[in-house]
């Protein structure tokens, strides 16, 4: 089974379980989602977002509008 079929069943089940089994899914996965939620917490990935920004600030790095970004997704999506 594909990432993408297992992501929907969990999200079809999640909607429906009941409270118990929701707090019982959340409880086992919690410190994942903390950690995930937290980012910015995470010193060695806010430093490495700073350093990207001032590199595109000052012109040494290539960035994209989301625009482009949606742009190269379309056309690569309409190559499958």
């Amino acid at each position: 089974m594909t990432t993408s079929a297992i992501r929907e069943k969990l999200y079809d089940y999640i909607r429906v379980a009941d409270e118990k089994k929701i707090r019982a899914i959340y409880m086992m996965l919690e410190d994942e989602i903390t950690a995930e939620t937290e980012w910015y917490k995470d010193a060695a990935f806010v430093k490495e977002l700073d350093e990207q920004y001032n590199a595109w600030k000052k012109h040494n790095a290539t960035a994209y509008t989301l625009e482009d970004a949606d742009n190269v997704i379309r056309k690569k999506s309409a190559k499958k």
